[in-house]
């Protein structure tokens, strides 16, 4: 009996180990559109309040590379769940050659500065409450939200300030709103790979 019962659970961690194994974080492991403006295109310019203080603008970071990260906002606490494990492993994104991220989203200044206080969070939030950026890089046409709000966006912009890899993941028919980071860096990963 003791070791029928050992067999039993011998084989059921086996069962959870290869689970865990087939999880989905590869490349390709979650849909998403490539929307426009996309890879190889100019990035349009970006001028917004910032939770770190004062006005982030994209062209103040010329030189380095630069991921965009539009999202939902304060409804979606899978959204800042996405921006805590971003910044908690921004060793890994940094090794892919990220110098920073921003995100992006349509709340209120205060309200994001409350939010990112209450997550413990240090990456700049950038509020875009007339959607203008989000707009101008169509990163509200993928999302749960019709297009009053951005869906799940990243963009990636390059040290001239051109386009190098994006992802829409929020729109239909997933709607994703989380992906793991192992994920996230195999997608970025392999558009560099393809994008060049």
């Amino acid at each position: 009996m003791v070791i029928g019962a050992g067999v039993l659970v011998l084989g059921a961690l086996v069962a959870i180990f290869l689970a865990a194994r087939s999880g989905k974080t590869g490349a390709g492991a979650y849909a998403f559109q490539v929307g426009t403006p996309g890879p190889s295109q100019v990035a349009p310019p970006i001028q917004l309040q910032s939770t770190t203080g004062g006005t982030f603008q994209l062209s103040g970071s010329r030189g380095k590379t630069v991921l965009l990260y539009f999202q939902e906002g304060l409804t979606c606490q899978p959204c800042w769940d996405q921006l805590k494990a971003i910044q908690q492993n921004f060793p890994r994104f940094k090794a892919l050659g990220i110098d920073e991220v921003v995100t992006i989203t349509s709340d209120p200044l205060d309200a994001l500065k409350q939010k990112a206080a209450d997550e413990g969070l240090t990456t700049p939030i950038l509020s875009d409450p007339g959607l203008t950026v989000s707009s101008a890089y169509h990163a509200n046409s993928y999302g749960m939200m019709g297009t009053s709000r951005d869906g799940h966006t990243f963009i990636l912009v390059g040290p001239a300030g051109v386009i190098r890899w994006r992802a829409d993941y929020g729109g239909p028919p997933n709607y994703t709103m989380y992906l793991p980071v192992d994920a996230l860096l195999a997608d970025i990963q392999q558009g560099l790979k393809v994008g060049g």
